[in-house]
């Protein structure tokens, strides 16, 4: 399972901490170093079911910088994927890809739900 996350991000830093105590093993991925590319963006977005406007971090410094709020519905999906790739920031985190699913951002009801042994 790959953790993408930002170690400064205190919400990502709770995901991690969370996932180790339910003893989930993980490889993690500093965002910011290792910005998640396009096609790896797409595939995620695929297998997440969700809009691709969740995977943004719409509360981030980019996001407002360049007026996103405004810019995204005009632009196609090819065109938000490849903005996302030019910076992790952008992106919302942490992100939990498996081969079965993706989470965006820690919601962590949503994550013991993902998790929960029948």
């Amino acid at each position: 399972m790959l953790f993408v996350c930002y170690p400064k991000c205190s919400t990502c830093q709770k995901a991690r901490k969370w996932l180790e105590a339910q003893g989930i093993a993980f490889e993690e991925r500093d965002i910011k170093q290792d910005n998640p590319t396009a096609d790896e963006l797409r595939a995620w977005y695929g297998r997440s079911g969700l809009p691709l406007k969740r995977f943004f971090n719409t509360s981030g410094l980019q996001y407002k910088a360049l007026g996103l709020k405004d810019k995204l519905p005009g632009m196609s999906e090819d065109e938000q994927l490849a903005l996302l790739a030019t910076d992790g920031m952008l992106v919302k985190r942490p992100l939990l890809v498996s081969e079965d699913f993706v989470l965006v951002g820690f919601r962590q009801a949503e994550w013991e739900q993902m998790f929960k042994k029948d």
